[in-house]
Parts: structure tokens; C-alpha cells; sequence
């Protein structure tokens, strides 16, 4: 078995700034390759709902054509410190410490990575006016789920359906480790 790939430069600044601060809830690498991937087929502005300490956000810039713009909201002022320490000098990335309502009149975007641990915040009718048509939503987070409708921890995950049923959008739910999935949904 190889070793896995490096990591982006800015992936590993943004590891080393999340460590400092104590931070351990951050994007998975295999989550953030997919974003990365998706980040290089947009133009305009992608943006992110949940910064953490800026990990998520690393992995969209990694992939970012030039040009692009990517909006970030964390409301803990601490974890926004920390994320903005990570793009001081990258005049594509505007960390900003707000909620990500603040971010609803700066759309419509290209990509929106979501943070599904707040479901009222992720559901799809609060953000789904909040994307381009042709536009890409990410969520992550998920455990993989055989059967429907979605079930996790017992109960049928809700926000996970809504996002797979949603007839604005085009949408799927795909592993990215044999423990966690992601749902990408594309806005028709």
C-alpha cells in the first residue's frame, strides 16, 4: 500500500493553524479532495457555511481556478481568527466572523459546502435560492446508508432525504470513506 498523496500546501497551514488553536472537527482529507475537484469546475463565487477553522475552505482554494472568489461565515469569533491567520495574503478567500446569513446576499454562488450538524441551517429550502442554476450544494458529515429512506442513529435522517428528493436539484449520495459519505446536489 502507497502512502497517501501530500497534501496541498495550504491544506497543511490550514491543519497546522486548526491544531494551535485546539480545533479537531475539521473536513476529512477525502472529503476535501472531492471539494477541491469540484472547486476546479466552477468560476465565480463558492462560498462555505461553517468555517471551523478554515480546513474546508484550504481544500475549496486548493482547487479554486484563478479568479475565483470564495466566501467564508463562522460565528465563533476564535475559529474566524484562526481561518483568517490562513488566507491573510489570498485576495480570493474573505473569511468573515458572522453567521452564514450574512453570506445571503452576496450568492448566487457556484458551490456552497454546508455544515449539516446545524439541520435547520443545511436544509435545502433555506439555501436552495442561495445557488446558480448549474450549481453545486456539498454536505458532509454523513454515515453511508444502504437502505430508504435514510436512517441514522436510529431515525430516519430528514435533511438527508429532503436534499435527495428536493425537485430543484439533481443530487446524490456518494462514499468517500468506508465510514463517511457526502451528498452532492446540483441546482437545475
Amino acid at each position: 500500500m502507497s502512502a497517501p498523496p501530500e497534501l496541498p500546501e495550504i491544506v497543511a497551514r490550514a491543519f497546522t493553524v486548526s491544531r494551535r488553536a485546539g480545533y479537531v472537527s475539521f473536513c476529512r482529507n477525502e472529503t476535501g479532495r472531492l471539494l477541491a475537484t469540484l472547486a476546479a469546475t466552477r468560476q465565480g463565487t463558492m462560498a462555505e457555511f461553517g468555517t471551523g477553522c478554515g480546513v474546508g475552505t484550504a481544500w475549496l482554494r486548493s482547487g479554486a481556478r484563478p479568479g475565483t472568489k470564495i466566501l467564508t461565515a463562522e460565528r465563533d469569533e476564535k475559529l474566524a481568527g484562526a481561518a483568517t491567520e490562513i488566507f491573510t495574503d489570498d485576495p480570493q478567500v474573505e473569511v468573515l466572523t458572522a453567521d452564514w446569513s450574512t453570506l445571503r446576499d452576496k450568492g448566487p454562488f457556484s458551490l456552497l459546502f454546508l455544515d449539516p450538524s446545524a439541520p435547520e441551517d443545511a436544509h435545502v429550502d433555506a439555501v436552495a435560492d442561495l445557488v446558480e442554476p448549474g450549481g453545486i450544494v456539498v454536505l458532509d458529515d454523513f454515515e453511508p446508508c444502504q437502505m430508504w429512506p435514510p436512517i441514522s442513529f436510529g431515525r430516519v435522517d430528514t435533511l438527508r432525504e429532503a436534499w435527495l428528493t428536493d425537485e430543484r436539484f439533481v443530487a446524490v449520495e456518494v462514499m468517500v470513506a468506508p465510514d463517511a459519505a457526502a451528498v452532492i446536489a446540483t441546482r437545475l
